[in-house]
């Protein structure tokens, strides 16, 4: 009995050490990790070179305290498998290693070592990255409001961008802040306005991380945070599952995690394949080497398929380079309309195109056919697929028709009015790419952008606008009321009254922020005309990129108008309402009704 005792305190007093341990060298790590990450750069954006030695003192210390938490990580949440439980004991064993290994490099030879900055650098990169998910996964914990979460993370990437790209080697001729500021939120929340001209304005170190914020901004940086967290931990707790569940779209709570490797894998596969078609697209001969080519393929691709209309070329693609290449053209084409569509749309449509292809081996192979058919494709999915198509079969009737006597398809044959006729109907719903002047274009056509760009892209998705679901439920409610339907149905699936309500509520509070941002910059700036200053708020809360001209030429003051506007838009009016307003306490009584006189 004493002796079972005196085991049950040993061991209390061992995880009570281990704990306090953990959480000593977990905070000592990362606030190591964090300076080291300053002094970095501090290296990369200052022209003034930091003393190898200091850099190799602070990195070694972070990479002692980052395998000593690895360590007491596996000794206080030992995994339950034992192929994991060595798995982690040899990862842990082997940062040792590379400490002892680092520390003898550092003692022979102080000196600078491109090899061995660089490879530190990368490995300091992504150690800090874990850290840092980590300390996001144990914020998701404390009860915080999932959707302030959300908005709070745009506002702190942006910020971070703004800092990134005032670093003097990330510029040519140096940046304002109000230029940098209005940058790198254009680039979080994937817009494309800007205000100076990326390609010949910004190094190659800041295209880099205007690159990097697009990335980031397009895929959501809860996502990837919480993705490097799951890794560094091995899983997630039952609080994060919640808190995700929401953010990642997932149908169940044990499906977080799955949903978020799907955003992943969508993500890089999509761009890959991207990159992959615009390497082989364009002309070879407007490139000095391979490695351009490849830099211009993968920027392009991560810009088309997260919208965000960023551009290293002068001129955009109306360089006279790409304007006629109507092969680079259609493949960005593709890949604004796949991120534009949503990630829950396109594995809802891989698994309609899966079973399709299950069915038709089975009646070649086995000569069998199926009398069941399920519903693979949802009501949310058949909705979403049936309205992008409309809209871009009739942005493309409408530019066809609108420009046919205009300059928009001067010298052109009619296999390029046609492609040019699909880019311009693509490019409105948030892509924001122009192979053309938007200056050119006829006024009945600005005003089929204006509605194009207002409906936007999907939901769940990397584009911004009201959202196709939201104008199609809108639309289809219209007729329903317009019937005597005292319901909206589609394809005998009653859709929810909170799913209306929320729609027509998006439509007004998008009007509520477009309009005075209207107002606002015609006050402040009296000699722009009308129609481009709503273009420009349109252009902006849509998070679509394309512009009249007069972005660059406004006021600082104007600029900030343009910036709150696209983070508006980004984030959705409507969540940042949720993440602000207090929610009403459920109440089990009803009022009676009464009827208001509309009309």
């Amino acid at each position: 009995m004493n002796t079972r005792r005196f085991y049950w305190n040993f061991q209390n007093v061992k995880n009570r050490l281990l704990k306090r341990l953990h959480g000593l060298f977990e905070n000592i790590s990362f606030y190591v990790g964090l300076f080291v990450f300053l002094l970095v750069v501090y290296d990369v954006g200052f022209p003034h070179v930091i003393r190898y030695i200091y850099f190799a003192s602070f990195y070694l210390l972070y990479l002692v305290s980052f395998t000593i938490t690895s360590g007491l990580r596996t000794l206080r949440f030992p995994p339950t498998t034992p192929l994991v439980r060595w798995g982690q004991w040899l990862m842990t064993f082997l940062l040792a290693c590379f400490c002892l290994y680092k520390y003898s490099v550092i003692r022979r030879s102080p000196d600078f070592n491109s090899i061995s900055y660089y490879g530190g650098l990368l490995l300091c990169f992504v150690l800090i990255l874990l850290d840092t998910s980590r300390k996001v996964l144990a914020f998701y914990t404390r009860g915080f409001n999932p959707a302030l979460a959300f908005v709070l993370s745009f506002i702190l990437l942006a910020f971070m961008g703004c800092g990134l790209l005032l670093l003097p080697r990330a510029t040519v001729h140096g940046i304002s802040f109000a230029d940098a500021l209005f940058t790198s939120f254009s680039a979080v929340c994937v817009t494309g306005l800007t205000t100076l001209d990326t390609a010949t304005e910004f190094t190659r170190l800041g295209k880099f991380f205007i690159l990097c914020l697009i990335q980031l901004g397009g895929l959501g940086i809860l996502s990837f945070t919480s993705f490097l967290g799951y890794i560094y931990k091995g899983g997630f707790s039952l609080e994060n599952q919640l808190f995700l569940r929401e953010y990642v779209s997932a149908e169940r709570v044990s499906d977080t995690f799955r949903s978020l490797m799907q955003i992943i894998i969508i993500t890089l596969l999509v761009e890959t394949i991207g990159a992959i078609g615009i390497y082989l697209t364009v002309d070879d001969g407007l490139f000095d080497n391979s490695a351009q080519r490849l830099r211009f393929s993968i920027f392009h691709s991560v810009s088309a398929f997260c919208n965000a209309g960023f551009s290293i070329t002068p001129d955009g693609l109306n360089n006279p380079e790409l304007r006629m290449n109507y092969d680079f053209q259609l493949v960005i084409c593709v890949l604004v309309i796949v991120g534009g569509l949503g990630y829950p749309i396109v594995v809802d449509f891989y698994q309609y195109i899966k079973f399709w292809f299950n069915q038709l081996f089975g009646r070649v192979r086995y000569h069998r056919s199926f009398s069941h058919l399920p519903r693979t494709l949802s009501a949310n999915t058949y909705l979403v697929l049936t309205t992008t198509m409309f809209l871009l079969l009739a942005g493309f009737v409408s530019v066809l028709i609108t420009e046919y006597y205009g300059l928009l398809f001067e010298h052109e044959t009619w296999g390029g009015k046609l492609v040019t006729a699909f880019f311009a109907s693509v490019t409105p719903r948030t892509a924001g790419f122009n192979s053309f002047d938007t200056t050119i274009l006829q006024p009945a056509t600005i005003l089929v952008y204006l509605l194009l760009m207002w409906i936007g892209a999907s939901p769940a998705s990397t584009g911004g606008g009201i959202k196709t679901s939201t104008f199609a439920i809108a639309i289809l409610n219209v007729f329903s009321l317009a019937s005597g339907q005292d319901r909206l149905e589609i394809r005998r699936r009653q859709i929810s009254n909170d799913s209306v309500r929320r729609a027509f509520s998006i439509i007004m509070l998008s009007l509520l922020v477009i309009g005075p941002a209207i107002l606002i910059i015609t006050v402040l700036e009296p000699e722009r005309r009308l129609i481009n200053v709503a273009f420009e708020c349109f252009s902006a809360f849509s998070t679509v990129g394309l512009t009249l001209g007069i972005t660059p030429m406004l006021s600082d003051t104007s600029k900030m108008v343009l910036v709150v506007v696209m983070f508006l838009g980004r984030v959705g009016t409507f969540t940042l309402f949720v993440a602000f307003v207090r929610r009403a306490r459920a109440t089990n009584y009803h009022y009676p009704s009464e009827t208001i006189f509309i009309s």
